[in-house]
């Protein structure tokens, strides 16, 4: 469901936020507050993204990807998803900023 609130990106342009709705082991209904965003707008360079909708998993409860458990990419500001197949070095942790 959309969720208040957007953000710039001086590549992609403005970004809209949504609040991800889903259920826990229990069957109880469960919302992840700001959780995905999306471009609908994006510049030119980066039209392919278009409508496309990405998730932050540190938001998440959990988010896997071929059933491996991911880990969300350090610092919150990013929504990297890291398994053990991505190699780093990842920006976000500390000492990272100038990079």
């Amino acid at each position: 469901m959309p969720a208040e609130g957007s953000s710039w990106c001086e590549f992609k342009g403005r970004a809209a936020y949504f609040d991800v709705v889903g259920v826990d082991e229990e069957g109880c209904r469960v919302v992840a507050a700001g959780a995905a965003w999306t471009y609908l707008d994006p510049t030119p360079a980066f039209a392919a993204v278009a409508g496309h909708i990405a998730l932050y998993p540190g938001r998440m409860t959990r988010c896997t990807v071929d059933g491996e458990a991911v880990r969300p990419q350090e610092g919150g500001f990013y929504g990297g998803w890291v398994t053990s197949r991505v190699v780093g070095p990842f920006k976000g942790s500390p000492g990272t900023r100038g990079w």
